[in-house]
């Protein structure tokens, strides 16, 4: 490995956000799942949770879609949600699901300073009932159409970059988020060390 590669692998590390994670609720399309992971890349995200508790592992993600992004993330498969919601309440102090009720609050209330994940519903019938129950809340994407959804990979883009804007706002891209046993950890996986 060269020492420019070394270097832009260190620089995407240390803006990697520990605080900040996605998870996919059975998702159908792998098109779809690999365009999220390709967005979270691009905003620093490292850890994706993939849930499937309807639907069969997917054995590969859409290449073309993700531009190998799966290579430089680091993805949590389960297909037993309460083991899962276990896992992201060790991490995150807040879980919200994308789902529109009453009680839903705007993504733009968000604080994303705070460890959060995002869920993100399947295609067809969005967050189920059993992840709701499990997570502390709903939130929306304020929209002004006729249609009320977005596509999950639009939805996650945009729910992400609002996420990274209050981040980079409040400096957590200024300084390494990983801790640095992780950071070693992820540059030997890479095939640095």
């Amino acid at each position: 490995m060269t020492t420019e590669r070394k270097e832009k692998l260190e620089t995407v590390l240390s803006k990697r956000q520990a605080g900040l994670a996605i998870v996919m609720e059975n998702v159908h399309d792998p098109h779809n799942i690999a365009a999220v992971m390709r967005t979270c890349d691009a905003v620093g995200i490292q850890d994706i949770f993939i849930l499937n508790t309807k639907i069969q592992q997917h054995k590969k993600f859409g290449p073309k879609s993700s531009s190998s992004a799966a290579k430089w993330l680091t993805i949590h498969h389960y297909n037993d949600a309460v083991i899962c919601f276990g896992e992201l309440r060790k991490r995150y102090s807040k879980i919200l699901t994308t789902h529109l009720a009453s009680d839903s609050v705007d993504l733009y209330e968000i604080d994303f300073t705070q460890n959060v994940a995002l869920v993100f519903g399947n295609e067809h019938e969005g967050v189920t009932e059993e992840i709701r129950a499990l997570a502390d809340g709903n939130f929306i994407i304020p929209q002004a159409g006729i249609i009320q959804s977005l596509n999950i990979s639009v939805a996650c883009a945009v729910s992400i970059y609002e996420a990274m804007r209050q981040k980079k706002a409040a400096g957590h891209y200024q300084q390494p988020s990983l801790p640095k046993e992780r950071i070693d950890g992820l540059m030997k996986e890479w095939g640095f060390y």
